[in-house]
């Protein structure tokens, strides 16, 4: 199992704060003979009109050298989660929460805004210090 980010208990708070049940942390998928580890799967428990949706996130913090490398690698474990979600758990809808720092500084570049839409990325944008979630980007 790989290690939790830097910011996991601040994304994890952030959702709990906006109402979220943690169900499993980490969310774990095994398809195909292969073992796959989500950050977190939630549950929205607050409208009703939502009662029941289910999400799964993965949390990254970009804090590495490279934004372009550590998305490259995000954009493809976003990838392989979805399929695997989709045959496992087809019911979750799968995320990818960021820092609002690297998404005002990164992902508003016009480049990775194409590989977003193409790659039907979907973002939680979260702020680590306040502990919330700033926006959701579908």
């Amino acid at each position: 199992m790989a290690a939790k980010d830097i910011f996991h208990d601040a994304v994890r708070k952030g959702l709990e704060k906006e109402g979220w049940l943690i169900t499993d942390d980490p969310l774990k998928i095994e398809v195909g003979g292969v073992e796959m580890y989500i950050d977190l799967g939630e549950e929205q428990i607050l409208a009703a009109e939502r009662e029941g949706q289910k999400i799964a996130v993965e949390i990254k913090s970009f804090v590495g050298t490279s934004n372009i490398s550590s998305f490259h690698t995000a954009v493809g474990q976003f990838f392989n989660y979805r399929i695997a979600l989709e045959q496992q758990e087809p019911e979750r809808v799968l995320y990818l929460a960021v820092p609002l720092a690297t998404y005002e500084s990164f992902f508003r570049l016009e480049f990775v805004q194409t590989v977003r839409e193409r790659s039907q990325l979907k973002l939680i944008i979260y702020n680590p210090v306040n502990e919330v979630i700033v926006e959701w980007k579908n």
